[in-house]
C-alpha cells in the first residue's frame, strides 16, 4: 500500500502501470556507446528472468527527475494519513549485497510475527535498504511491537555479519543492541575507550556505551490517547494539529546553511540555533498539545519563544522530507494563545496594515514623506516596532483600483483580438497601495496579449491577519472572497494574481479556513487562481501567446522568487 502511494504521486514523472517497487540503477561509462550497450544488456537480463514490467531509461537532464522522486518518495511515505507510520529504529541495517535477498526474505517473514509490514526506501546497491516497519506507537501492541522488531532484527543483522548502522550513528535507539551484534568483548573494549578519554561522561552520555533501554522514555505513554484539539484552520486531511505536528521525523532537513542551499530554515541559518529550526517547533506542539494541563494547551510561553522567528515563508512546506507546514500551524497557535494573552499593539498594527494603508492613501504624498524622510520615518517607526533602519513601504499617488476605473474602458477598448479571452486580475492589498506601478504594467500587459482584464468585485486578502494568527478576521475575508468569486472563476475565466502570498491563499489557507458549505467552491477557485508569470507560461504551452508578440529588445531581468511561490508553486 505505501510504496503504491508512493508511485502514483510520481506517475506524472516516468512511472508506468501501477508498480509495487521501483529500482533505480544508474550507469557511468567515458563513452555513451558502452553505457547504452550496459543498459540494452541488463534490460535484456530482467526481461528473460522475468523481473519487472517497464525499464524507462533517462538521460542526461531527465535524470533529474529520478532523482526528485527519490527525494519526494520519503515525504509521501511518511505523510501516510492515521497513527499507523512507517517508524524509522531498523532503518539502517546494512548487509554484503549477495546476502540481500536472503537478509530481506528473513525480515520479510519475521514480520509476519507482528502482523504488520514495511516500507523500503534508499540504496541497495551498497547493501541497504532502510527498512520502516508500519506500527502504532500510540498503542500498547505497538510500542510491544517496537521491541520485539528491534531485538529480531538485530538478531538477523548478526547471523549475516552485517551492521545496524550502515549509514548513520547507533544514537539511542540502536547503541543498546551493539552488545548482541558485536559481541561483549568489543562492547568492553568500546567501553574502555569511552572512559579513558571522557572518564565524566559528558560527551554524548547514553550513546554507544550505557545506553538506556530503546524503548525507555518514549515521548507518549502505554494507553496515553491525546485529546482532540479544536483548531480554526481545517487540519482534517491530517488527522488534526497534533498529527500535522507529529509529521515532523526529525530528519533535520531544517538545519540547512546558506552554504548548503535552500529555503530552509531561514531563522536557523541565522541564529545556528536549535530551537529555531522546523523540527524544533514541530516538537514543542506536538509536547505540549500531548501533555498540556492548562485548559488552552497552546497558552504556554515555551511555543511562543521557539515560534517567534518563524516568518512563514513555508519553505518547510515543500522542503521537509515529510512536508511540515509550520507557517498555517504557526498562524493557528497565535490565534489560539492570544486568547490567554492579548496580542500587541504592534503586532494588531502589522495585522491591521490594509486598514492603515487605507488611511495613509487619503493623503499619499505626506505619508510617503513620514515613510521617506530619515527623521519623519523615526516616529511610525516608534510607533510600529520597526527597527530604525529598516526602510517603510511607500504608498502610490493613487490606489489601483481607482487607475484601473478610470482607464479600464480604454484599455480593454485596444484589443487586437475581436473575442478577447476574459482573466479576473485579483488586487490584492499591497499592489492596489504599495506596487501600483507593477500593477498597472501588469494590466497593460496583459491587454497588449490580447486579454479582456477585469478587476472583479471582492476584499483583501487578508494575508497580514494570516501572518499575525488573526484567524478570525482572514476567514471572514476569506469567506467573502469565495462567495464574490464563486460561479465567476473557471478553467476560461481564471483569477491571476501579483503577489504571490495574496493569490496563493487562494489554494493554501483560503480552503482551510472556510466553512464546510463553502469549501467545494473554494476548491473550485483554487484550481484556477494562477500567478501572472504561471498564467503566462501555460499560455505559452498552449500556443496562445506567441514569441511574435515580443519585441526584439534584449533587456536584464532580475529575478528574486518569492518564498511562497517557491512552497506552493513554482519559479
Amino acid at each position: 500500500m505505501y510504496q503504491r502511494e508512493y508511485c502514483s504521486k510520481a506517475k506524472s514523472l516516468f512511472i508506468e502501470g501501477d508498480p509495487g517497487a521501483i529500482l533505480m540503477i544508474e550507469f557511468a561509462t567515458e563513452d555513451f556507446d558502452e553505457t547504452n550497450h550496459k543498459i540494452q544488456s541488463l534490460i535484456e537480463d530482467f526481461k528473460s528472468h522475468q523481473m519487472g514490467y517497464a525499464f524507462p531509461v533517462l538521460k542526461g537532464s531527465e535524470i533529474q527527475r529520478a532523482m526528485s522522486l527519490r527525494a519526494a518518495g520519503l515525504g509521501v511515505l511518511s505523510n501516510v494519513k492515521g497513527s499507523k507510520k512507517p517508524v524509522e529504529f531498523v532503518e539502517d541495517t546494512a548487509v554484503a549485497v549477495e546476502d540481500l535477498p536472503a537478509y530481506i526474505a528473513d525480515y520479510e517473514e519475521m514480520l509476519k510475527k507482528y502482523n504488520t509490514e514495511s516500507v523500503y526506501y534508499a540504496h541497495a546497491g551498497a547493501g541497504e535498504l532502510h527498512l520502516r516497519p508500519i506500527l502504532d506507537l500510540k498503542t500498547k501492541e505497538g510500542i510491544v511491537n517496537l521491541r520485539g522488531i528491534a531485538t529480531d532484527t538485530a538478531l538477523l543483522v548478526k547471523k549475516y555479519n552485517g551492521s545496524m548502522s550502515g549509514e548513520h550513528g547507533d544514537g539511542i535507539v540502536r547503541s543498546e543492541f551493539i552488545p548482541l551484534v558485536l559481541g561483549e568483548k568489543n562492547y568492553q573494549l568500546f567501553k574502555r575507550i569511552k572512559y579513558t578519554w571522557d572518564p565524566n561522561n559528558i560527551f554524548n552520555p547514553g550513546k554507544i556505551v550505557d545506553a538506556p533501554k530503546m524503548d525507555e522514555g518514549l515521548r507518549l505513554q502505554l494507553n496515553e490517547t491525546p485529546e482532540d484539539i479544536h483548531t480554526l484552520m481545517d487540519f482534517s486531511k491530517e488527522d488534526g494539529i497534533l498529527m500535522a505536528a507529529e509529521k515532523c521525523s526529525g530528519s533535520g532537513d531544517c538545519r540547512k546553511t546558506p552554504i548548503t542551499g535552500g529555503t530552509m530554515c531561514p531563522s536557523y541559518m541565522a541564529t545556528m540555533d536549535e530551537k529555531d529550526t522546523t523540527r524544533a517547533r514541530a516538537n514543542i506542539l506536538r509536547e505540549f498539545l500531548t501533555r498540556s494541563n492548562q485548559k488552552n494547551k497552546f497558552n504556554h510561553k515555551e511555543i511562543a519563544e521557539v515560534m517567534d522567528l518563524c516568518i512563514s515563508c513555508k519553505g518547510c512546506k515543500s522542503e521537509c522530507p515529510s512536508n511540515v507546514d509550520m507557517a498555517v500551524m504557526k498562524a493557528e497557535f497565535l490565534y489560539q494563545y492570544y486568547k490567554s494573552n492579548p496580542p500587541s499593539f504592534r503586532t494588531k498594527a502589522i495585522a491591521n496594515f490594509s486598514k492603515w494603508s487605507e488611511l495613509a492613501m487619503t493623503v499619499p504624498f505626506i505619508s510617503n514623506l513620514f515613510m521617506g524622510n530619515s527623521a519623519l520615518s523615526k516616529i511610525p517607526k516608534a510607533l510600529f516596532g520597526v527597527h530604525p533602519n529598516r526602510s517603510l513601504p511607500h504608498y502610490g499617488s493613487s490606489t489601483l483600483k481607482s487607475w484601473w476605473t478610470k482607464n479600464k474602458q480604454s484599455l480593454n477598448q485596444n484589443q487586437v483580438n475581436k473575442n478577447p479571452r476574459k482573466v479576473y486580475l485579483f488586487c490584492d492589498e499591497f499592489t492596489n497601495y504599495n506596487d501600483v506601478e507593477i500593477g498597472k504594467k501588469a494590466i497593460q500587459l496583459l491587454t497588449k496579449l490580447g486579454y479582456q482584464v477585469e478587476i472583479p468585485e471582492h476584499v483583501d486578502s487578508g494575508r497580514s491577519f494570516i501572518s499575525k494568527g488573526f484567524l478570525k478576521e482572514a476567514k471572514a475575508l476569506a469567506e467573502q472572497n469565495v462567495q464574490l468569486l464563486r460561479g465567476k472563476i473557471n478553467a476560461e475565466n481564471p483569477l491571476i494574481g501579483i503577489e504571490p502570498s495574496c493569490i496563493l491563499g487562494f489554494r493554501d489557507e483560503i480552503p482551510k479556513m472556510v466553512d464546510a458549505s463553502l469549501k467545494s467552491d473554494a476548491a473550485a477557485i483554487s484550481k484556477h487562481a494562477f500567478l501572472i508569470d504561471e498564467f503566462i507560461a501555460s499560455e505559452i504551452k498552449l500556443g496562445h501567446i506567441q514569441k511574435e508578440q515580443f519585441t526584439q529588445d534584449k533587456k536584464q531581468v532580475v529575478l528574486h522568487g518569492h518564498c511562497h511561490q517557491k512552497a506552493i508553486s513554482s519559479t
